[in-house]
């Protein structure tokens, strides 16, 4: 039985492998995460649906998010660290790394790890798992 809570989010939403991964797609249009709760919910049932990677357009995401004071991209880190998800954050974030050496800094250390991608387009994405399954 699927969690309630992912029922918000199937309008907007689809699954595919890619390689060997289960990657849960956000499109575009559709409620943006802007809450604890909210990602808490997406981590989780990503994780019940057996989904390796979350791929999230930037429009998706709070842009509270993209200002490490708000705590918001850490406690998505978090999240992704503890039920063993990828966040992939898909789309151009040109503007906030200009805002933020900071968040620049954030970017270039996520994309060295497991947890937490910054790509500009699905096409990146799947490039990455290729050759992480290699």
């Amino acid at each position: 039985m699927r969690p309630a809570a992912l029922e918000h989010y199937r309008v907007s939403m689809r699954i595919e492998g890619v390689g060997g991964t289960r990657i849960l797609f956000l499109e575009t249009d559709g409620p943006a995460l802007s809450t604890a709760e909210e990602t808490s919910d997406l981590i989780g049932n990503a994780w019940f649906e057996h989904v390796g990677v979350v791929a999230i357009p930037v429009e998706r995401i709070d842009p509270a998010f993209f200002d490490l004071s708000s705590q918001f991209a850490g406690q998505f880190a978090q999240k992704a660290v503890n039920y063993r998800v990828t966040v992939a954050v898909i789309g151009d974030i040109g503007a906030f790394e200009s805002r933020s050496a900071a968040f620049r800094d954030f970017v270039w250390e996520s994309n060295r790890g497991e947890h937490i991608w910054f790509v500009p387009d699905e096409a990146t994405l799947t490039g990455k798992l290729a050759t992480r399954a290699v």
